[in-house]
């Protein structure tokens, strides 16, 4: 049976219950989607008497503890951010401190903070005490290792020498005090302990972007392990013997990535495992923190799949699921003897139930629901989906659509992911189910280039930025007008960082295919992208250059000048909203004014809005709220979709705070040296 035909019967499969439904959802209010959490986040201490979770105080997001024994309304507060919410946060391996990361606005440069949650609360903030363990300005912090047998100890990386390269330090938690252990001047992108805290491997990306794994001794660095720019290999930490490394791979004639244990003396290694169905790479293997065996490697096909190396792990699992059918599980914190467990049972219609699991009484105890404002019988089944694209290639994603209605002339919208070197996976998503309710169709493909489906397909997109990539899109648009399911007039697209590159290239280089665009993050100009990519992205360089075009040679220039949709600025007829973080490090705020100065100056419609306090994508929901409203009304302008009509005050004065004039935009630019070939429209 050919993909054609396939993409008919699953539709004709999606319709059947859909038209059997009497009518549409009531509209569910946007800041159940997007505003601020009521709670999320659990973690229990390694110790085991302390639960701790994100929730509101002060009206920003920050971290609260209770007792393990305690209900949720003993719970303290015990940081007081005031502006920006902590969206991670952990604790340290003796239990006595809570650590965060915190940036400035978005930019990414983060600092790490600790919290003693025993001593008394001040006086002045209603929490204990924060103190910034690093208080660089301009300098990033990463966090390299949380060493079990030092619990004081954190090693961490900051680029305050040189931006480029991230120096390794020992930093002590209860004093704050630092010292260097080894100045990077030799490309390491990442350092690996093993499982007693010593420091046994390096990884370097070398000049011509290729990795190196390196074994660290007394005399230097020496290579035990690398694969080409074209493949990949990482390390995945120490096997229980504490003398072999695991490592993940696709290096050579495999094309899956698979897992695989190296002698790290020698650089030999043996086979350990594959994806058993041979469709998708291996995505994560988690072991034991008590005596480091695999308890079960997982793979994200369609719908994530767990195999499982530990029986008595396995059985739990199994437990579990007949606990909580239809739900999808995801492990996060334990206590140290892994007794215990926070866990979240989840679906493409539910954000997330968190439990608490206990496997030596085998009990499972509800914490909380997430988002549990949000109505689950309202939301839409988020289905796999797949088609062919222009060559033949097969493209997998996700389509939402709309409950209540009939499958048949809905208007769409295509909501390409981000990187673009990562994928959509099954589960909940916020944005497919906010349009749904909208009563939009939601396309979400797994474009080439995606990570996941194997290192061909990944390289399939290299150089194909607006071309092949694009085509991925304009296909799966075809598809789906093909077999009736939307209406072609009514067709609109949008998404965040690459996903708003595609949005651009869209309206660009398939003029006619797309009523509407958001734009989100998204680089306009793959010139000046390149240019202002953050210094310690230095390692990731040459692999950027690989997968998109190399700017320092004519032909890389010429490749780069086509695919950008500032060039064919001039064939954007398409309404369009574009949305900017100022202080975005990655997409600079240069790559929106440019586009929105552009289709201005060519008397086209066009949106703006930048929120000073934002970088990356929105983190604050003000913003968030902000954006999306905006973002509902420009959509049911132009698509016929559903709106909320009434809109808070607070979020009213936002979105005027944010919206900026297009005619005060300066930043017009002519992109010369190549005319770019659009994609075939798919007409």
């Amino acid at each position: 049976m050919n993909s054609s035909v396939l993409t008919v019967v699953a539709l004709a499969t999606l319709a059947a219950p859909l038209a059997a439904r009497a009518e549409q959802p009531p509209i569910i209010d946007r800041s159940s989607f997007f505003g601020e959490i009521t709670i999320a986040g659990a973690q229990i201490s390694p110790d085991g008497r302390y639960i701790s979770f994100l929730k509101p105080y002060q009206g920003t997001r920050n971290i609260w503890v209770k007792k393990a024994n305690e209900p949720f309304s003993a719970a303290r507060p015990v940081s007081a951010e005031r502006t920006r919410p902590i969206r991670n946060y952990f604790w340290s391996r003796d239990s006595k401190y809570l650590l965060y990361v915190q940036d400035a606005a978005g930019d990414e440069n983060f600092n790490i903070y600790a919290i003693d949650p025993t001593l008394a609360a001040d006086p002045k903030t209603g929490v204990p005490p924060t103190r910034a363990l690093t208080s660089f300005k301009g300098v990033r912090t990463e966090l390299f290792a949380v060493p079990k047998t030092r619990p004081d100890v954190l090693y961490i990386g900051l680029n305050d020498r040189d931006a480029r390269w991230h120096d390794l330090y020992e930093l002590h938690i209860s004093t704050g005090k630092s010292h260097l252990l080894r100045r990077n001047t030799e490309r390491i992108a990442g350092w690996d302990f093993d499982n007693t805290g010593k420091l046994r491997l390096a990884e370097r990306t070398n000049a011509v972007g290729d990795t190196e794994v390196l074994r660290v001794t007394a005399d230097g660095l020496k290579q035990i392990y690398g694969c080409t720019v074209l493949e990949f290999c990482g390390v995945a930490g120490f096997d229980k013997s504490n003398r072999q490394v695991y490592l993940i791979t696709n290096k050579g004639a495999v094309d899956l990535s698979e897992l695989e244990l190296m002698d790290p003396t020698t650089g030999v290694t043996a086979r350990v495992e594959s994806d058993p169905e041979s469709r998708v790479d291996i995505s994560n293997v988690a072991t034991s923190d008590v005596d480091y065996r695999i308890l079960f490697t997982e793979y994200q096909d369609d719908v994530p799949r767990l195999y499982f190396r530990d029986k008595a792990f396995e059985q739990g699992y199994r437990w579990l699921k007949a606990q909580l059918p239809g739900k999808e599980i995801a492990f996060g914190a334990h206590s140290r003897d892994e007794s215990i467990w926070i866990l979240t049972a989840y679906s493409d219609t539910d954000p997330g139930a968190t439990y608490i699991w206990n496997r030596k009484t085998n009990t499972l105890a509800l914490q909380y629901l997430i988002r549990e404002e949000l109505p689950r019988e309202s939301l839409s089944e988020r289905r796999p989906y797949q088609f062919s694209s222009s060559d033949g290639l097969l493209i997998h994603g996700y389509l939402t659509l709309p409950k209540g209605l009939s499958a048949s002339g809905l208007p769409l919208i295509v909501w390409p992911h981000g990187g673009p070197w990562a994928r959509d996976t099954y589960g909940y998503d916020t944005f497919a189910q906010f349009l749904s309710n909208r009563g939009y169709a939601v396309l979400q493909p797994n474009f080439r280039g995606s990570t996941g489906y194997g290192k061909r397909f990944l390289n399939a997109g290299n150089g194909e930025w607006g071309r092949k990539m694009q085509d991925d899109l304009t296909w799966g648009v075809k598809a789906l007008v093909n077999a009736g399911t939307v209406d072609r007039r009514r067709a609109g697209i949008g998404g965040g960082s690459y996903g708003g590159y595609a949005t651009l290239a869209g309206v660009a280089f398939t003029p006619d295919l797309y009523a509407a665009a958001v734009a989100i993050v998204a680089p306009s100009n793959l010139i000046t992208l390149l240019d202002a990519i953050p210094p310690y992205w230095e390692a990731g360089r040459k692999q950027m250059y690989t997968r998109m075009a190399d700017p320092t040679t004519a032909q890389g220039k010429a490749l780069l000048v086509a695919e950008s949709p500032l060039t064919q600025a001039k064939a954007i007829v398409t309404p369009l909203l574009v949305v900017q973080g100022k202080n975005d490090p990655r997409v600079n705020v240069r790559e929106s004014d440019q586009i929105v100065a552009a289709v201005r100056d060519n008397g086209k419609p066009v949106e703006y809005l930048v929120a000073p306090d934002e970088g990356h994508g929105f983190a604050r929901p003000i913003n968030n709220l902000a954006m999306v409203t905006a973002m509902e009304a420009f959509y049911a302008q132009y698509l016929g979709g559903r709106r909320q009509a009434d809109v808070p005050p607070d979020v009213a004065a936002r979105l005027t705070e944010i919206s900026v004039d297009p005619k005060t935009v300066s930043g017009a630019v002519t992109l010369k040296g190549a005319v770019a070939t659009p994609p075939p429209s798919g007409k």
